[in-house]
C-alpha cells in the first residue's frame, strides 16, 4: 500500500507545503484545467518531489486550485521543493501565479469514501493559513519552520520576519518570508497591516534546535491526543447541571491550556505545542462546543493552581485540565 493510501494512522509530524493558484476562480474552465496541468507538471519534475515519492515518504493531496505535499524527512524538504517550483515558474511559466506556505505540525493519514488517500490535522490547517497570508510569488513559513531552518547557516540570509497575520477564527500567527535574490517575493503581503516598518531578519536567538527523538515523542503525543479527547467526551457525558449555566457561561465550553515538557530534553517543547494544536483541532469538530483559541491561552502556565479563576477569565465552564481531573484521567 502506498504512503498516501492508509487508514487513519497514528499522529505524526509532517512537513507540509501548501500551495494554490492565485486568481484561479476568475479563469475560464479550460484555462483552469491548463493551469492545473501546468502546476502538476512543474511539481512532478522537482527533485524533492521525485526523491520523496520514490521512497514512499510523500503524501500528495489535491485541493482543487492547488495541492498539499506532506514530507516526512526534514523541514528543508518542502522549502527546497518550493524554491524549485518558484524557479520553474520564473524560467518557463511566468503566467502561473502561485503562492506557497510551509508549516511543520501534526498530521494523520485517512482514506476517503473513494478509497483514495488524504490527510488531516493541525499541521495541514496551519500550512494553509500561512499560505493564505501571502500573495502571488510568496513562499511564507510559520515561525516554527523558520526556527528549524535557522539551525542551518545557509538558510539564515533568506529568512525575514514580517510579523503577525490574522487568520481564521481571529487567531494570529507569526509569519516569516523566504526569498532569495532571484526567487520568492520580497514584497510585504497585502494581508498585513500597511506600515512603513521594514522587514526584519528572524533573530538567531529565537531558533530552537531540531528534535533528535521524534519517533518516540510522536507516539507519545498520539496516545495523549487520543486519551485527552476521549477524557473530555467522557467527562462531558457525565457532567450534570453546574453553576456555570446560571452565570451565563456556556456549559459546553472548554479551554486547552499549554502542555508542559516533562522530559529533560528541551527540544521536546516543539511537540508539546503540536499536541495542543491537534487537541484544539479535534475539539473544534464537536458540535455546539465553544473552544477557546490557543492565542487566548498561551500566556497561562501549564500547571496553574487557580484553574477555576482561569476558566472564569476565559469565559468557559471549565479548563481542559479540570475536565480531565473530573474524568479521573491524567491527560496532562
Amino acid at each position: 500500500m502506498s504512503a498516501e493510501v492508509k487508514k487513519e494512522i497514528q499522529l505524526e509530524i509532517g512537513h507540509v507545503l501548501f500551495m494554490d493558484i492565485v486568481g484561479y476562480s476568475k479563469q475560464l474552465i479550460n484555462e483552469q484545467r491548463a493551469l492545473r496541468q501546468t502546476l502538476n507538471q512543474i511539481v512532478r519534475q522537482t527533485e524533492q518531489f521525485r526523491t520523496a515519492d520514490a521512497t514512499g515518504s510523500l503524501i500528495k493531496s489535491p485541493t482543487g486550485d492547488g495541492m498539499a505535499l506532506i514530507f516526512h524527512g526534514s523541514p528543508e524538504e518542502p522549502v527546497e521543493c518550493a524554491l524549485e517550483i518558484s524557479r520553474a515558474i520564473k524560467e518557463q511559466h511566468s503566467k502561473l501565479q502561485l503562492r506557497m506556505g510551509v508549516h511543520s505540525g501534526p498530521v494523520s493519514g485517512v482514506v476517503d469514501v473513494n478509497g483514495r488517500g488524504n490527510v488531516a490535522g493541525a499541521g495541514i490547517n496551519t500550512a494553509q493559513r500561512v499560505m493564505d497570508c501571502g500573495d502571488a510569488g510568496h513562499i511564507l513559513l510559520s515561525k516554527r519552520v523558520a526556527e528549524d531552518l535557522e539551525q542551518f547557516k545557509h538558510w539564515r540570509p533568506h529568512l525575514y520576519h514580517i510579523g503577525e497575520c490574522e487568520v481564521k477564527h481571529g487567531e494570529r500567527i507569526e509569519i516569516v518570508n523566504l526569498f532569495t535574490a532571484e526567487l520568492g517575493n520580497s514584497e510585504r503581503p497585502k494581508s498585513f497591516t500597511k506600515s512603513a516598518e521594514k522587514v526584519e531578519a528572524v533573530p538567531v536567538s529565537t531558533a530552537r534546535p531540531p528534535s533528535r527523538k521524534r519517533g518516540l515523542i510522536i507516539l507519545a503525543c498520539a496516545a495523549i491526543a487520543v486519551l485527552a479527547v476521549a477524557s473530555f467526551l467522557l467527562w462531558h457525558r457525565q457532567k450534570t447541571q453546574t453553576p456555570a449555566s446560571a452565570s451565563g457561561v456556556s456549559e459546553k465550553s472548554v479551554a486547552v491550556l499549554p502542555f508542559e515538557n516533562l522530559s529533560r530534553d528541551p527540544d521536546n517543547a516543539y511537540f508539546a505545542d503540536g499536541i495542543q494544536d491537534e487537541i484544539l483541532t479535534r475539539l473544534s469538530k464537536i458540535a455546539d462546543l465553544k473552544v477557546i483559541s490557543r492565542t487566548s491561552t498561551q500566556h497561562y502556565k501549564s500547571a496553574p493552581e487557580n484553574l477555576p479563576e482561569i476558566a472564569k477569565q476565559l469565559g468557559v465552564a471549565t479548563s481542559w485540565k479540570e475536565a480531565c481531573r473530573r474524568a479521573a484521567t491524567p491527560c496532562a
